[in-house]
């Protein structure tokens, strides 16, 4: 550990010069939102109570990043079964230290009510069927996700960027990445409910994988038959890759299974890419903290095999990811496990772990019990939670009582907000 507040689990030695290198610096925060029609499966995930509060969950949470309690919200942060949405987290940060915010619309089924980057992409379908996306439309968010990281790379002189997300379902599809990239991830990824119901994630994620090999045996019939014949199978509508995405011959013997833009088309959210096409572009110039758990675990994942696959240059040493302990600790999960397995796959960089860092932020003795709930199991992260707690820490040097301060004081605005406007809406009723 660097000391007495972020906790590293991983490449230590990588993560204590990252944080040296990035300390006093205020990063830029960007938040990446999409959809995956998984997260409607009843039960697949608690961040809404309901399958119809999550298909809001992400435009209410980037709505509340971005203006605050004092803004009436269109969308309204979704009830939960217990615990507070993490958003309060990562606004209580922004807010405090003034870190710039960018939203990017990566694929939503509503467009959100805040200013937000349209990348032109759109929702995923559930990963169970094996065809969550066209894949024009992966190489299309592929290829903004590396504009944009180019463009953001400007924002910020020796700096650092915190690139977070907010995909209800999303660590379903992290779970189907990563176990598509060829690596054990099942039973060891994170979940908002207290309790990982990973059976419930695993099964979905073989229907999909098994839809999706059936697919590729069916192509490759259909490519076999019009060979016969002289045929050529093209796809009209799908833009081809620039040269500078051309699959490279040189990394086939140690490829991962598939194509790893083909993976995130049959089984991924929309979201998966961008980040990744963000961080590869960034790190040239700058550091990246990929702030979330499970979900961008496979997120270094598929960079690494998009980057093996397309010969990209990316700074590995520049990437780190940071999460908050409620997910690295989680009884119920095995992130650490997780971050070393990537490491030892096919895909990383001279088989280098991620290095993985986490917050040492905790609500035990916090006043509400919507915050002392996470300490139960509930929510754990979101909305790059624990990588806005790091960069308070790095940046300010705070410590828990000034985190807990700051996030108590947002909840408190939060609910007297919406109770005075319950009441105004109630007496122009009356």
């Amino acid at each position: 550990m660097t000391n007495d507040f972020i906790r590293i689990y991983t490449q230590t030695k990588q993560a204590q010069q990252w944080t040296a290198k990035y300390r006093g610096c205020l990063p830029v925060f960007a938040c990446v939102l999409g959809f995956t029609e998984t997260g409607l499966i009843p039960g697949i995930s608690a961040a809404g109570r309901t399958p119809e509060d999550r298909k809001y969950t992400a435009c209410a949470d980037a709505e509340f990043l971005y203006y605050g309690s004092v803004h009436k919200p269109k969308y309204p942060l979704p009830p939960l079964a217990a615990g507070a949405s993490p958003v309060l987290i990562s606004r209580a940060v922004v807010e405090a230290l003034n870190i710039p915010v960018y939203l990017f619309n990566a694929g939503l089924p509503q467009p959100p009510a805040v200013p937000a980057i349209d990348l032109g992409g759109y929702s995923a379908h559930c990963l169970s069927q094996g065809a969550a996306m066209e894949l024009a439309t992966v190489h299309h968010l592929f290829k903004q996700g590396l504009v944009w990281g180019e463009r953001l790379s400007s924002k910020t002189e020796n700096g650092y960027f915190i690139l977070s997300e907010c995909v209800v379902g999303g660590t379903t599809t992290a779970l189907a990445i990563l176990t598509g990239l060829g690596i054990p991830a099942g039973g060891k990824v994170n979940s908002s409910h207290p309790v990982c119901n990973h059976e419930q994630k695993w099964a979905v994620v073989q229907a999909g994988l098994e839809r999706m090999r059936s697919g590729e045996q069916m192509n490759s019939k259909f490519k076999i038959q019009n060979s016969k014949f002289g045929v050529s199978p093209s796809s009209p509508s799908e833009p081809s890759l620039p040269h500078s995405l051309t699959p490279s011959s040189s990394s086939s013997s140690s490829s991962p299974p598939h194509d790893p833009l083909e993976l995130v088309a049959a089984v991924g959210d929309p979201m998966q890419v961008v980040v990744a096409g963000m961080a590869i572009a960034l790190s040239r110039s700058c550091g990246v903290l990929l702030a979330g758990g499970t979900q961008m675990l496979a997120v270094y994942a598929v960079m690494c095999a998009i980057a093996q696959a397309y010969a990209l240059s990316w700074r590995p040493k520049e990437v780190v990811i940071g999460t908050t302990r409620w997910v690295a600790e989680d009884p119920t999960g095995g992130t650490i496990e997780l971050a070393q397995l990537v490491g030892r796959s096919s895909i990383t960089p001279d088989g280098v772990t991620p290095p993985l860092l986490a917050t040492g932020l905790s609500f035990t003795n916090s006043l509400y019990p919507q915050l002392r709930a996470y300490e139960q199991g509930f929510v754990k992260e979101g909305v790059g939670a624990g990588g806005a707690c790091i960069a308070a820490h790095l940046s300010r040097g705070w410590q828990q009582h000034q985190l807990l301060e700051a996030i108590e004081a947002q909840l408190e605005q939060y609910q007297k907000n919406s109770e005075l406007r319950t009441y105004n809406s109630e007496s122009n009723q009356l």
